[in-house]
């Protein structure tokens, strides 16, 4: 009996599609500074949004920083991000006095208008939806921010006001209520 080889089939994925010479003046700037890694990943991360996977194998060729050693700092800190976000972060709060003001109902609102699961992004790459531990907006409890925009004293209601009203703004489409 003569076993078949299952062909593999060629996967393209996001981070193909990236210019890389963008990093370029990055490399430059911190190769041979002591300390180089996580103002590299900051400073990649700004470029792109996030950290592509062929950005990592980049830096890794060209500042002898190693490959498991930048993935390493990038999963362990929150700050860094593995995949694209939306163009727009909601991020709610999750506190002791967001929690206590039931921002589960924020989140679960958020989650069943966007059609996605907390840490996701939507399909129109428009949001990403983050829960995270606090904001220091405790007076104006449950808060969630949008780049720098805070709202306070929300509903479930009132959150999704704000993502509709975010969406028409964009996309110049009325949001039905």
């Amino acid at each position: 009996m003569r076993i078949e080889r299952i062909k593999k089939e060629e996967v393209v994925l996001e981070s193909d599609n990236i210019d890389l010479s963008l990093i370029d003046p990055i490399i430059t700037k911190y190769k041979n500074v002591k300390g180089n890694m996580i103002p590299i990943l900051q400073k990649t991360q700004e470029t792109y949004g996030y950290i592509p996977r062929a950005a990592f194998n980049k830096l890794a060729k060209e500042t002898d920083l190693k490959l498991s050693d930048m993935y390493g700092v990038a999963s362990f800190y929150a700050q860094f991000r593995l995949h694209p976000v939306g163009k727009h972060i909601i991020k709610v709060c999750h506190g002791t006095a967001c929690h206590v003001q039931n921002a589960t109902a924020i989140t679960d609102a958020l989650v069943e208008e966007l059609k996605v699961k907390d840490g996701e992004t939507t399909p129109d790459n428009l949001f990403t939806l983050e829960s995270v531990a606090c904001l220091g907006c405790c007076s104006l409890a449950p808060v969630m921010m949008i780049g720098n925009d805070t709202f306070g004293k929300l509903t479930g209601k009132s959150a999704v006001d704000v993502i509709r009203k975010i969406r028409e703004t964009e996309t110049g489409t009325p949001c039905k209520n």
